[in-house]
């Protein structure tokens, strides 16, 4: 069967834009993938200060493995999955209640979305959580 009775009629943009992909549907993705990294540093976390207990030697050790310019990014990293995570967080948590969307109503044609609520406040979050990075950013490199 041939690939041409979808073609790509949006061509790169589509690609970019992820053709019937919304915005929503990225910021589903990145809190996926924040929430994976987070548990990923979380579980890193608990490896490094177990070793606390083992004695000096073996901190001194982990310290010394986590310790770098490398590990100075990744923590960066980890805190601005952090700010989108826990900033996107509340929104589902405002959607999923009903604050944000209305009471529902009948689902009569013409189908009434409520994109128009949810979107603005999708923008609002990726804003406030860029400003946290910046703001955490800042503080991060100049602290050290």
């Amino acid at each position: 069967m041939r690939s041409s009775a979808h073609p790509n009629r949006l061509g790169i943009l589509g690609w970019v834009g992820g053709g019937s992909w919304g915005f929503e549907r990225y910021m589903f993705a990145l809190h996926r993938v924040t929430g994976l990294g987070l548990l990923a540093y979380f579980l890193l976390h608990i490896f490094v200060t177990s070793a606390r207990a083992l004695g000096p030697g073996a901190w001194d050790g982990a310290m010394a493995l986590v310790s770098g310019p490398l590990f100075t990014v990744g923590e960066y990293l980890v805190f601005a999955a952090f700010a989108f995570h826990a900033v996107n967080g509340v929104r589902l948590a405002l959607i999923e209640h009903g604050f944000v969307v209305g009471r529902p109503i009948e689902p009569v044609y013409p189908y009434a979305t409520s994109v128009g609520r949810q979107r603005p406040l999708a923008v609002a979050v990726m804003v406030l959580a860029a400003a946290i990075t910046v703001w955490g950013g800042v503080d991060f490199l100049t602290v050290r």
